[in-house]
Formats: C-alpha cells, structure tokens, sequence
C-alpha cells in the first residue's frame, strides 16, 4: 500500500507542488515570448533611400512615404544616404517633421565620399535620430538664397534668416547638438568636413561606408521625448526603398522652372485649339501640360494675382482674332504675360523664382507665337470667302442671254439667273454686285 496518497493530503505538500508548477510555466512563457520577440527582431529589415538629389516637394513626398513604409513593416531603422546642394525650404520642412514625428529611428548618411549636405541638407541631417558622414564629404553653407543663387531682397533676408535659425536651434536642442555651430552655418555659411562636424558635435559618427554604418549602429541607444530604443543592426537585412513612377514624376515637374514651362506649353497649346480648330494635337499636348502644370503648383506656394495676369493675357490674345485693336491687345497681352510670370511665383516669405535664363526666353518665344496666331487667324477671318454664295461678290463674268432686266450670265464656270437695272447686251463683261434668292444683281464693269 502506498503512502503518497496520505502524503499528498497535506498541505504544504500540495503548495510546494502548485509553486513548483507554475514556475515552470512562467519558465516556459518568458522563454516563449523572449523567443517571439527575438524572432520579430530578427525579421525585422533595415530600409535604405538614397537622395541624391535638391530638397524638393517630389522628393518630400517620397521619403514621407518611406518612412511610412518603415512604420507598416516595423523596420529597424530607415537611413536616408544623403547628398544634396540643397533646394526648397518648405519641402525641407515636411522632410524635418515627417522625421521627427517617425516611430522608427531615422538614420542620416552623408555619403559617398565627394557627397554633401549643403544648405537644406543641415536641417535634414540635424533632424536624425542619428547622424553620420562618410570621410571625405561636408556639411555647412545653408544661408537661405533664391532659386536662381542669388542672394534674398535685404527686406526678407533678416525674417527668413531669423526664421532658420530658430529652426535649427530647436531641432539642435531636441537632438542634442552644436546649436551654435548650426546657428552660424545658417547666417555665416560655415561649412565643415566630416571629421570636423565630429569633433563639433555637429554629427554622431563618422563611417567609411554603408556596412561600417551599419556595424556601428549596432547596440546605438536612440533617445526621444518619450520614445528609447536601442538598434539591433548586426546581420540585418537592407532594403532599399526605390520611388515609383508618381514619385519620378513629381520631382521632375515640382521644379517651379518646369512647373512654369508646363504652364505656358499647356495655354498655348489650348489657344492654338481654340483659334484654329480641327487640329487636335496642340490641344492634347496643352490639356495634359496643363494637368501636370496644376499638379506641381499643389506644392509649390504660388501668387494668384500672377496666375489670373497670365490667363488675362491669354484672354487679350483671344480677343486679338475676334477685334481690330491694331496690335494694342496683343502688346497688353504680352505686358500682362511678363509681369504675371514675374509674380507667378513671388510669395512672401518663399525664396525661390522662375529663373531668369528660363523666364526671358520662354516669355518671349509664348508672346511671339500668340502673336503669330492671332495675326493668321484674323487674317483668315478677313479674308475673301473662296467658295459658296458669298464667293461671288465681285465675280466677274460674261452675259450669255441679254439682261432686260434679266437675262443669264456665265460665272466661274457656271451658268445663273441674273438682274440687272439697266439693259446689258449679250457677250458684255460684267460684274457681281450682290446675290439674292440665287439671282444674282450685275452691273457693267465699264460703268462708273
């Protein structure tokens, strides 16, 4: 007879064996779970975009969806491979807050070597959660200029300039970084190598290149307000994140030069319609360059008073068919076509224009060829009439039976009815005065 029976009555037995029990559980759940998490991080990719390009609102668009990317697939990181001269300061700014409001940590790479991150480029890789240069490239020079390099008009300089520097200095503060380095490199426009940017704190690392990246990301505690998290980089697989055809083709148009080329290629290409129809293609071409023209002034600021100018222009140039102004509307048209494109794109506080190398000459060839179109037209609107009723005024012909009043004539190859208030003998030459009921009312062309 066993005794484990009677053992197993008492009480400290049974708590012993239910403690036991459940450690074992718990054993076994953390070893699940630790297993699950080390399983997700394993899965867990490193996605690369490389920007080689100016800052512009093609390529805004297109890292926000990178970063949105990382989030869905809950990436270990997103490096952004760096290299830009520069470009548009509110483009810049959707890039800076797409990343610091990211919920993975956003790596900034200035790299290769010869690569640069010049004027929005600063803003852009001191808004990294971790920010690194491959020797041999540099950082600096991001005192705001015009679209064409010029410098901003001195009564905007101060505001913007101020504006920039508040900017840097708090995304300095939140990253904890050089804010006065930063700061000078927006109103002084130093600039520094790799090593130097290190030694600055203007920069996290420097990295030889993309695997050395990588290995020293290993282990990297990423702080935010609120968020930690330490990057487990080591045998990651890298993703690269490539733009697709919306994204190609808003950051070609999304330049205002382009943008404003599209525009004038698209009006002229509907007046041409307008003025000669039945042609079809000039209109096909202009409603398309139109679409993409006012796709790319979504995000681009734009000054309407400049865009209504323009379409007055075109409106006087219409009239120009339509009205003998001896050229006055056509010369309006072209003073409302310059001053418009001149204010197309003057926002205040938006440092860029349509350059000048552009402007002139596409203002010039758009106001010759409305010019050109609106003369033709108006002159086939003047012209005689070649065929039908109307032809026949002031036709030439010869009587073939005596008019009495009336008789026949022989005009143009045909043979009609005529009229005439005086008594014209047959074989006399006479002319078309008017036509009526297809009667036509002659006169002798020798009288007076």
């Amino acid at each position: 007879m066993s005794v484990f029976p009677k053992f197993w009555k008492h009480a400290s037995f049974k708590a012993i064996a239910f403690g036991l029990l459940c450690a074992a559980l718990v054993g076994f759940g953390d070893r699940f779970v630790s297993g699950s998490a080390g399983a997700a991080s394993e899965q867990r990719a490193i996605l690369l975009v490389h920007i080689h390009d100016t800052i512009n609102p093609g390529l805004q668009d297109f890292i926000e969806y990178a970063i949105e990317k990382a989030e869905e697939e809950s990436a270990e990181c997103l490096i952004l491979e760096l290299d830009t001269p520069g470009g548009l300061v509110t483009a810049m700014r959707g890039i800076v807050k797409a990343m610091m409001n990211a919920k993975i940590p956003v790596v900034v790479f200035v790299s290769p070597s010869g690569a640069q991150a010049a004027s929005a480029g600063v803003f852009i890789t001191a808004a990294a959660d971790v920010a690194a240069m491959a020797p041999g490239t540099n950082i600096g020079a991001a005192h705001p200029v015009t679209a064409t390099g010029g410098d901003v008009p001195e009564t905007m300089n101060e505001k913007v300039v101020n504006d920039l520097v508040a900017f840097v200095k708090s995304l300095a503060e939140e990253r904890g970084r050089n804010a006065k380095w930063l700061e000078e490199a927006v109103r002084k426009s130093v600039s520094a190598t790799a090593e130097e940017a290190f030694a600055q704190n203007v920069i996290d690392l420097v990295a030889q290149d993309l695997a050395d990246l990588v290995k020293k990301l290993d282990g990297w505690e990423v702080h935010r307000k609120g968020y930690q998290r330490t990057l487990r980089t080591h045998g990651k697989p890298i993703e690269v994140v490539e733009p697709g055809w919306r994204h190609k083709v808003l950051r070609a148009i999304s330049n205002p030069n382009i943008a404003y080329i599209l525009l004038m290629i698209g009006l002229a290409g509907l007046y041409f319609e307008l003025s000669q129809p039945g042609v079809v293609l000039p209109g096909v071409i202009g409603a398309i360059s139109l679409v993409l023209a006012f796709y790319a002034m979504q995000t681009i600021p734009v000054n309407y008073a400049g865009f209504i100018l323009i379409i007055l222009a075109v409106i006087f140039f219409i009239l120009e068919i339509k009205v003998a102004s001896y050229g006055m509307l056509s010369l309006a048209g072209t003073l409302s076509l310059i001053l418009g494109s001149l204010m197309l794109f003057h926002v205040p506080g938006q440092p860029f224009r349509v350059a000048m190398p552009v402007f002139i000459p596409t203002v010039l060839t758009v106001s010759a060829f409305f010019a050109a179109v609106a003369a033709l037209a108006f002159r086939a609107q003047m012209r005689r009439p070649q065929v039908g009723v109307e032809a026949l005024i002031g036709a030439e012909g010869v009587v073939t039976h005596g008019l009495n009043p009336e008789g026949k004539v022989f005009v143009q190859g045909e043979l009609w009815n005529a009229e005439s208030d005086q008594p014209i003998a047959q074989g006399e030459r006479v002319r078309v005065v008017s036509v009526r009921n297809l009667k036509l009312h002659v006169t002798r062309i020798n009288d007076k």
